[in-house]
Formats: C-alpha cells, structure tokens, sequence
C-alpha cells in the first residue's frame, strides 16, 4: 500500500509538472514580447519627436492606444529639457563666440499633458508642442498591473512582486530641427 500511494503522488507532481512548466514558461515568453513591443513604440515615439520637432495630442494618443493593445496599463512619464542658450556673446572682427553654459529647464508629465490638452474635455484636438533644434525629449513607460507570469509564479511560488515592474521602456532624443 505505501509503494502505490507514492506512485500516485509522483504521477500527480509530474501531471502537474507537465501542464505548469509549460504554461509558466509561455505567460514568461509573452511578457518577454510585450516587453519588446513597448520597447519599440517609445523609442519610435521618442524618434519620430526627435526628427519633427513637434509633439502633438495625435501622437501622444497614438502612444496610448498602442500601449493599451499590448493589454496592460502603463504609466507614461515624460520630460522635455529646453534648452535655453545663454545669450551673452563675444565679439571679434566678425567673429564671434558664444560665452557662458547652455543650461536646461523641464516640464514634466502633467505639465505637458495640459499643454497638449490630453484629459481635459477639450476640443481642441490639434494642440501641439514645438521644439527646437538641441531641445531632449525623456520617456519613461512602466507597466502598473501585474502581469499573468507574476500571477501565476506568485501563486505557485507564494510571493509576490510588488513594486515590481516586469515591463518598461525609457528612451532619450535630443531635438534635431527646428519644430513648424
């Protein structure tokens, strides 16, 4: 009797091992090809600012809606550094130079939401940010749900992520011309 009860309990771990292993590793490989979709609309998001100079309301939805197809909810932070030049100059028989340090200031996330008029009832749909040649553009994007890998490794593992962000992408340009 105690050689058959142990042959049922190690038909039943590896039953279980045949059905979870597998479905832990594939919820891990879709976590993997979120991750680099994401990965793939900031850094185009964050191109296509950098080589036009403009950031609209249009293109920062387009952001949105493709990173809520992936089937998460991501938390969009942003920052643009403007360059302001320091406009002392230098003179010398019609050379000149330009003296003193470029220094940067920000706006951030909810600053240029309301530029943008993104949340807001409004109907102005065609607001936009120009930039201009040297401005940066920072993207931070963090998943803010728990994804089913961490679900599944929790329940199984009996832990759990929290804080933890499986998905993200962060991406950095500097402005190339002048927006129009």
């Amino acid at each position: 009797m105690q050689n058959t009860t142990t042959n049922v309990i190690a038909i039943c771990l590896a039953a279980a091992l045949l059905f979870v292993a597998p479905l832990v590793a594939l919820t891990e490989r879709n976590d993997n090809v979120v991750q680099e979709n994401v990965e793939l609309l900031v850094n185009e998001f964050v191109t296509e600012v950098q080589n036009t100079g403009v950031l609209t309301q249009a293109k920062y939805q387009s952001l949105e809606n493709s990173l809520a197809a992936t089937g998460n909810t991501y938390n969009v932070e942003m920052e643009i550094q403007y360059l302001d030049e320091n406009p002392g100059k230098k003179t010398t028989q019609a050379n000149y130079t330009k003296i003193g340090e470029n220094v940067y200031y920000s706006e951030y996330t909810s600053q240029i939401l309301k530029k943008l008029g993104v949340g807001e009832e409004s109907t102005n749909n065609d607001s936009k940010i120009l930039l201009k040649e040297g401005d940066r553009i920072v993207v931070n994007v963090k998943n803010t749900n728990t994804t089913q890998a961490q679900t599944l490794k929790g329940s199984l593992l009996s832990f759990t992520n929290a804080g933890q962000y499986t998905i993200s992408a962060s991406s950095t340009g500097m402005i190339n011309v002048n927006g129009k």
